[in-house]
């Protein structure tokens, strides 16, 4: 199942083959509590070898992987553990507490130790690192079972969960893969991670998000390959793993790069990172100045992609082509379809700016799970649209230049206003609000709510954080909050957010 080398967390070592029986025996460990083919199994799970084990332990089983955010708070988990109809979850001890109460009854729980590599990145209590008493225990557990002995299902992989304009996130499900589009995946992926024997892959980005897990089953699979798992992104920390194990592949996201060029130069030049070469960056918009600074620093290593949960990659530019066309996300990888459309659905000239529709073969079709009017929407002519804006050039490079949905992206991570919105508008004194994204050059965006209070009412930022803290992972918090009176409304009624969103952008040099 696995190619030779070893997997590292921190500067603890395992084999691949020590990997491979440890997920054996936990596919026989699941199996034993009836999780079979199309079943949903939850990882609540920090960077660590438990992660690897439970998600390819329930692979074995033809189980959907359904990887959740863990700084959620218990009423974000139980919504995704319900929709998802997971039938058990394995988590970290120190993370259980945060969402216990919101987990269903008919869950079965699996508490995995959180092990010192973590508790000291996180400065964890020692004592909530332990299972608690009464709580089954993943490691225990696993190792009463022999190794699972049958023949591998078909792998129904990860079952991630996006939100839209709702709010209320979504589960892309995917029927399992046909031979021939396995084939054309492996592919795909391959050219996209730049695999190859004898790579040296560096997790430094949580393990739940997808091209996070396509780095890891890439660096596994691969003969004598080694993955190396930094337990928490620390830019000094990166730097001293790849000098240490001579890295050469990671998957990035550009706050990553801003802390990197924010050490102390003398900090930057103390470490040897000759050795990279395939960076392979997306998920946020990362600025020109930034990414020609990182590629006068590592060299042409930089790779970065355009894509989604739904449509996997469809756009792709190494730093030669970037550098060539600053800002580009490059031309499609083989056989990905990129149309730009209007809103009749005609196609546009180059230079014209639309609505981004793709299609990409290698991927077989996905589903909202229970929202099939939701997919249907989003397609046109057997392509479909994040509802991102954009434009190809002459050569059908493509350019990302807005967003249709009010979608943020804050540091590689998705972030929904509407979602927070429905929170804050239960605030007792909120008579209305708007969230949305504003510039932030480390991380891309940050999240700026307006709030209009009741007559009478006085409040402060200080207590709107507060109160979004109890029901939202500290990832959604705003970090600007600002009070005005008759918030402009649209004639429906509706809160006209682009005329307060334009100041800021515009401020920035940035039309969205």
């Amino acid at each position: 199942m696995f190619g030779s080398g070893n997997v590292f967390l921190a500067d603890r070592k395992k084999t691949k083959a020590e990997m491979e029986s440890r997920v054996k025996k936990a596919a026989a460990a699941l199996s034993s509590l009836g999780i079979k083919p199309d079943d949903s199994v939850a990882l609540f799970l920090r960077n660590d070898f438990a992660h690897i084990e439970a998600r390819y332990g329930a692979s074995l089983l033809g189980a959907y992987l359904v990887c959740m955010n863990w700084h959620f708070k218990a009423e974000e988990a139980e919504y995704i553990l319900q929709d998802s109809n997971a039938k058990a979850i394995v988590i970290h001890a120190d993370l259980l507490p945060q969402i216990e109460h919101g987990i269903p009854d008919n869950v079965e729980v699996l508490v995995a130790p959180t092990p010192p590599e973590i508790r000291d990145a996180y400065r964890l209590d020692p004592a909530i690192c332990e299972v608690p008493v009464g709580r089954r225990a993943w490691d225990k557990f696993i190792e009463s079972f022999d190794e699972w002995d049958r023949p591998p299902e078909r792998p129904r992989g990860i079952m991630l969960y996006t939100s839209g304009t709702t709010g209320k996130p979504k589960g892309v499900q995917r029927p399992p893969r046909t031979p021939e589009q396995e084939k054309a995946y492996k592919v795909a992926v391959g050219l996209s991670h730049g695999r190859r024997p004898g790579m040296r892959s560096l997790l430094c980005g949580p393990c739940y998000h997808a091209p996070l897990d396509v780095q890891v089953t890439l660096a596994l699979e691969e003969e004598d390959a080694d993955l190396i798992i930094q337990p928490r992104f620390d830019a000094e920390g990166f730097l001293k793993l790849v000098e240490k194990h001579g890295v050469t592949h990671a998957h990035m996201v550009p706050v990553m790069f801003v802390r990197l060029l924010n050490l102390p130069e003398d900090v930057r030049n103390k470490y040897d990172v000759s050795s990279l070469e395939h960076i392979i960056h997306g998920a946020a918009p990362v600025s020109v100045e930034v990414k020609r600074a990182m590629i006068e620093w590592w060299g042409p290593v930089l790779v970065e992609y355009y894509g989604g949960t739904e449509i996997g990659v469809v756009g792709l530019a190494n730093s030669e082509q970037w550098l060539k066309k600053p800002g580009t996300v490059g031309p499609p990888p083989p056989n990905a379809v990129v149309k730009i459309l209007d809103e009749d659905g005609k196609e546009l000239r180059p230079g014209e700016v639309g609505e981004i529709y793709t299609g990409n073969p290698a991927l077989n079709d996905f589903t909202y799970r229970g929202r099939e009017e939701e997919r249907k929407a989003i397609e046109r002519d057997g392509l479909v649209t994040l509802g991102d804006m954009g434009y190809k050039d002459e050569d059908g490079w493509l350019f990302i230049s807005d967003r249709r949905k009010d979608m943020i992206i804050s540091g590689g991570v998705n972030i929904y206003p509407a979602e927070i919105e429905g929170v804050l508008i239960t605030m007792p004194g909120v008579a209305e609000c708007a969230v949305f994204g504003v510039p932030d050059r480390e991380f891309g965006e940050s999240i700026m709510a307006v709030v209009e209070t009741a007559d009478g009412v006085t409040l402060s930022e200080d207590e709107v954080r507060s109160f979004l803290l109890r029901h939202l992972a500290n990832y959604k918090i705003p970090k600007h909050v600002e009070f005005r009176k008759d918030l402009p409304r649209e004639e429906t009624g509706k809160i006209f957010k682009r005329q307060l969103r334009d100041p800021y952008w515009k401020a920035a040099g940035r039309a969205i």
